[in-house]
């Protein structure tokens, strides 16, 4: 007889571990035992060589669908002469890592039970779950993932629930959020003073609503959502009015994929992406525009996921089958997760609530993901999603990361543990929410960092935050960190050329960056090339008014001409304040931010508006493009080299795009032509840098390259020229991603 001890490492708590190693050892006649650790699941084997060569190679091969082994350890051990196999009690070690499972979407099997008339507790019960599915992330106050550490210890297992909790075989064996209709979390409808309404079936009542044109807050697995009937016209309008949300898209849950079908284009790979178990909010181009124009108006892309809790899947029925479902929040502000809050925070917005009193811990947004070149890219990392790990060499450091799109990013014993989507910092709500988050994963994990990384922008508005924290504190500056992010995430340890394509970006020479190209690797970088600077009237209006951009680069390109030239829906504009700014060079700081030509071509192309959501017009921009015909054209561009940096002069190609417009030329051809000159540009650029540097790799990283068109017309460019491309999948491009840059450079440069 054999002894054997074996440590899995990764995401095996939450996710059935223990009980498939209780039912493997079973069947293979093996005794000994299996704990859960703050470092992973313990296993102890007992029994001849063949029979545990089969449970390694099991293991190994078979483990659990949401389980990610990162490790196995095995040593030999003495047989203790077990004579059964049983599950102990879970333990606590100090400097251990446990990886924490996401929340996961509700699966088939809970699904079946909450449809069957004959699932007495069950049937209909919001909140059925199992060990293959339901909140993790979201309800963990601490390690390990034990019911008394989770927002589940105030509810007690009835004898039912216990007994299946307790049964290995049961596939609820130790789901620490199990429970029924007896014992588990309830539902309440309210309308939107607060006042319980009488109904006996809240969800029944709450569709009933939604068809009669209401706006209902519906907690769900991270937080609120507002929903609303996704047919009507008249509910979405009402939604926008209240949430002063004037043309961002809207995002929609739809009933089934057949549902999905009737209105958007699916591949395979988006087939799988929302019949998966993360359930993500999938961007797919429309297939019609049978659904309210007031949803996405010109926009090619619908935001669509499946229900994923018990809960969003009741509220569909035969005549409900398409929902709009957004974050519950006024815009720009933090997602609200709890019930107080929210009744606070929307009854201005919200008709009704239907809220229950399952605690949530830590809010969740819902993730954005997209396939662009048959692969999933993350666009939002939240539920299902995060917390996200990678290994890297790195101890004790915390990245904070940017002040849009913030996530932050903290490192333990090689592991790099990045949190879900923060949101804008510079709301002071959300500052509060980044520091709870922070310390709940110093928390969790037990990591108290002795080195902290930040944007070295001066005006970040977590400045006082960095103030208050102990620890030597290193400075990164913003497009060295998006490279680093995507090398990081590809594993690239040797220099490439860097692509950082993106709106805003402090620059070593204290200017707004955002068209860099770098010679660099995860420690240290080069600025070889860029557009050239172009002033913005007024700083951070230029990025809220795109007209003023516009004006800027028509001075630039036609001096005081520039009245004789303008597009006739930009008459009605300002310009002679703003054209006395450039003149007298007035609060006109210099930038080569990406996004501002983008913003800058939008309104010389008939975006002609205030920008009400970040990128709105460069998505302007992308939507025309991509509504154009297929062509090869491209303006003429200048690259110049200027003391070693090569520079893409963009006086051409706005002089040639005026004259376009002057003969009348479709915009949508313009902005695709455009598009194509900044592909055939880029890659040229990469060519000559080649030549100099000898280096045939090339990252793109930045929030740009979220456009489909621009990504992937560059990366064909770049394949065809027989260079290597990295890009982004897990890890965001835009600046989601960027705490994991700030990590893995300040680490390489500390390290001894």
């Amino acid at each position: 007889m054999r002894g054997l001890d074996i440590v899995v490492k990764g995401i095996v708590q939450g996710v059935g571990f223990r009980p498939f190693v209780y039912q493997l050892a079973k069947s293979l006649n093996l005794n000994g035992t299996v704990k859960n650790s703050s470092s992973g699941v313990y296993i102890h084997l007992e029994g001849t060589n063949h029979n545990i060569a089969l449970f390694l190679d099991e293991l190994r091969t078979h483990p659990p669908r949401l389980s990610k082994i990162e490790e196995i350890l095995i040593d030999p051990s003495t047989a203790a002469g077990h004579t059964s196999f049983t599950i102990q009690g879970s333990t606590f070690e100090e400097q251990a890592i446990t990886l924490v499972s996401p929340d996961i979407a509700v699966c088939p099997d809970c699904l079946n039970d909450i449809n069957n008339v004959n699932e007495n507790r069950r049937f209909h019960y919001a909140f059925t779950n199992c060990t293959n599915c339901g909140p993790r992330f979201s309800i963990i106050k601490h390690l390990p993932y034990d019911r008394p550490y989770t927002t589940m210890q105030t509810f007690n297992m009835c004898p039912s629930c216990q007994s299946e909790y307790e049964n290995p075989l049961d596939r609820r064996f130790h789901a620490q959020p199990t429970c029924c209709s007896t014992c588990g979390p309830s539902l309440s409808l309210l309308d939107h003073k607060g006042i319980p309404l009488s109904a006996t079936d809240p969800v029944a009542k709450t569709r009933a609503l939604i068809k009669a044109g209401y706006i209902i807050a519906v907690k769900g697995l991270g937080g609120f959502h507002l929903i609303c009937d996704g047919t009507s016209y008249k509910a979405a309008e009402t939604l926008r009015h209240r949430k002063h949300r004037k043309t961002k898209p809207l995002a929609l849950m739809m009933k089934n994929l057949g549902t999905v079908r009737k209105y958007c284009c699916l591949n395979t790979k988006e087939e799988e992406i929302l019949l998966g178990n993360k359930k993500p909010i999938l961007l797919l181009k429309k297939k019609n525009e049978l659904l309210p124009y007031n949803i996405s108006f010109d926009n090619h892309y619908l935001g669509i996921m499946l229900p994923y809790t018990p809960l969003h899947s009741m509220l569909f029925d035969e005549t409900l089958s398409v929902l709009i479902a957004t974050s519950a929040n006024h815009s720009g502000m933090p997602m609200l997760f709890r019930n107080e809050e929210a009744l606070g925070e929307l009854a201005d917005i919200a008709d009704y609530f239907l809220m229950h009193n399952r605690d949530i811990h830590i809010p969740v947004d819902d993730s954005v993901v997209k396939v662009i070149l048959g692969e999933e890219r993350v666009i939002r990392p939240a539920r299902g999603y995060a917390p996200f790990n990678i290994h890297f060499n790195s101890n004790g450091v915390l990245a904070v990361g940017s002040e849009l799109k913030n996530t932050f990013c903290l490192s333990k014993q090689n592991y790099c543990f990045m949190s879900q989507y923060i949101g804008d910092m510079s709301i002071v709500e959300t500052l509060e929410h980044f520091i709870h988050n922070v310390n709940h994963f110093k928390s969790l994990y037990n990591i108290n960092p002795n080195l902290i990384v930040y944007d070295y922008h001066p005006s970040f508005s977590y400045q006082d935050y960095l103030d208050k924290l102990s620890g030597y504190k290193v400075g990164t500056f913003h497009h060295h960190a998006h490279i680093a992010s995507c090398l990081a995430e590809n594993n690239v340890k040797e220099s490439v050329i860097g692509i950082a394509f993106d709106g805003v970006g402090y620059g070593e020479d204290g200017k707004t960056w955002g068209s860099e190209f770098l010679i660099c690797n995860t420690k240290e970088f080069k600025r070889v090339g860029h557009l050239s600077y172009f002033k913005m009237p007024g700083g951070d209006m230029a990025a809220i008014w795109p007209w003023r951009m516009a004006a800027s680069l028509l001075y630039e390109t036609f001096d005081d001409a520039l009245e004789d030239v303008l597009p006739y829906y930009l008459t009605t504009k300002p310009i002679k304040p703003v054209l006395a700014m450039l003149k007298s060079n007035i609060s006109c700081p210099l930038g080569c931010s990406m996004g501002r030509l983008f913003d800058a071509v939008a309104a010389l192309l008939g975006f002609d508006d205030k920008v009400s959501y970040e990128a709105e017009a460069a998505v302007y921009l992308e939507n025309l493009a991509l509504s154009s015909m297929d062509t090869d054209c491209v303006y003429h561009y200048n690259l110049q080299k200027i003391n070693g940096v090569w520079i893409i002069d963009y006086i051409s190609i706005i002089k040639e795009i005026i004259y376009d417009l002057q003969n009348d030329t479709l915009h949508t051809f313009i902005s695709r032509k455009f598009h194509n000159t900044l592909c055939a540009a880029s890659a040229a650029l990469c060519l000559e840098l080649r030549k100099s540097y000898d280096i045939n790799k090339v990252a793109l990283s930045g929030g740009v390259f979220q456009n489909e068109l621009l990504l992937t017309h560059l990366y064909d460019l770049l394949n065809k020229n027989d260079f290597e491309v990295f890009t982004h999948k897990l890890i965001p491009c835009n600046d989601s991603g960027l705490s994991l840059g700030q990590l893995v450079i300040a680490s390489e440069l500390t390290r001894k």
